[in-house]
């Protein structure tokens, strides 16, 4: 358990945002990044990216053939792994210099699932690996995970201070509010501490997204949060709590998915890898300066009218967190955002103890992973493959 002790205010509305409908894209099929036929044609020579010589013209034909690259965000433009990254490789001009032109609307996690199965958006934010694998495995599409950015989960147990809570062993017979639904990986790290949803402890919906109001409510003893989200808001507003963190627990989790769908890998191969390309190296920026990259998504959020009522010192907090995250469990000599396919394969596993997936048999995480796409823009020393 993890004791924060506080400091200031804010009121963060983490809900979801309604996906917006895009450009549409060529149906395609598929799911290899050597050159498609389509692709073949427009190229016609030499397409491999060598680091600082110039980008090669038949590469530049081929991005240019693949039209509008649709970005859906996971929550507006949040400051947040898998969103940030990208707002920050565009304002950076990064997509341009690989001959991409990339559109970015902001979506919700859970609302990007079907436009990317039909490609009619490209590229998405996914909440996790597990959620991807989810609806994947739901519907039946041909989702490709090519950056996992976060190797824990993000979510964490939040415990008023006051109600004795040493252990997780103490939740036993108390409530615990929920929005919508607990999250997999809190309710992983309960079951691996022996306590059974709706048996050895119940849970009661909570209303709205406020966390102050949230842990003012007698009958709950805490309520699951974002580490990158509540917690920073309750110390900005002087409010004492506990937190239980999965990582702490070894429960295996994941947060910052980028994915897209077999089609578009399949036609448009170079397109894929350089949109990963221009994103890592986005990322890479924001890891070195989170707070330049939070103030990108600061200005983005304000220009859109800020639909979410995200505030400026919770966007620092949330890249802030997710950034030392990201660059924490990420281990010496690996690229970030490179998928670690065991590692995700023991969440699945995990999560389906809980039974996330239903019926379903449990997911092959390589199924799902483009690690060849990603793998393939990084040199030996885990840097990004850049061109003059």
């Amino acid at each position: 358990m993890r004791s924060r002790h506080i400091i200031s205010s804010l009121v963060v509305a983490a809900t979801v945002f309604a996906a917006c409908s895009s450009d549409d894209a060529p149906a395609t099929t598929g799911g290899s990044v050597a050159p498609s036929a389509s692709d073949a044609s427009a190229t016609g020579g030499d397409t491999d990216v060598v680091a600082g010589e110039a980008f090669p013209g038949a590469r530049c034909e081929a991005n240019k053939a693949a039209g509008t690259v649709t970005y859906l965000t996971g929550f507006d433009f949040a400051a947040a792994a898998s969103i940030v990254d990208i707002l920050v490789a565009a304002d950076a001009g990064y997509y341009e210099d690989l001959c991409l032109t990339v559109d970015i609307k902001p979506g919700s996690s859970v609302g990007n699932y079907p436009l990317i199965a039909n490609n009619n958006a490209q590229f998405a934010s996914g909440g996790s690996f597990s959620e991807v694998a989810t609806f994947a495995t739901a519907n039946d599409a041909e989702f490709i995970v090519t950056a996992v950015e976060g190797r824990t989960a993000i979510d964490s147990l939040i415990v008023k201070p006051d109600r004795n809570i040493n252990s997780l062993e103490d939740l036993a017979g108390t409530t615990i509010g929920v929005k919508f639904k607990i999250p997999p990986s809190v309710e992983a790290m309960l079951l691996k501490a022996g306590l059974t949803i709706d048996e050895d402890y119940q849970t009661v919906p909570v209303e709205g997204f406020d966390p102050l109001a949230h842990i003012a409510i007698e009958p709950i003893v805490g309520f699951p949060g974002y580490k990158s989200n509540e917690p920073g808001a309750l110390e900005r507003a002087g409010v004492e709590f506990d937190l239980f963190d999965p990582l702490d627990f070894d429960v295996p989790g994941s947060f910052g998915a980028i994915y897209t769908n077999a089609a578009f890998v399949a036609d448009h191969p170079t397109a894929a890898e350089d949109f990963m390309r221009a994103t890592m190296r986005g990322l890479a920026d924001a890891l070195a300066d989170p707070d330049s990259a939070a103030q990108v998504a600061i200005d983005l959020i304000n220009a859109n009218g800020n639909p979410m009522f995200l505030q400026p010192d919770g966007e620092v907090f949330r890249w802030n967190t997710d950034a030392a995250l990201i660059q924490e469990t990420t281990p010496d000599g690996v690229g970030f955002g490179v998928p670690d396919g065991a590692q995700l394969q023991a969440e699945l596993d995990a999560y389906a103890e809980i039974g996330i997936f239903g019926d379903a048999a449990t997911p092959d995480a390589a199924s799902r992973l483009g690690n060849d796409i990603i793998a393939s823009i990084y040199d030996a020393n885990a840097q990004v493959i850049w061109p003059a």
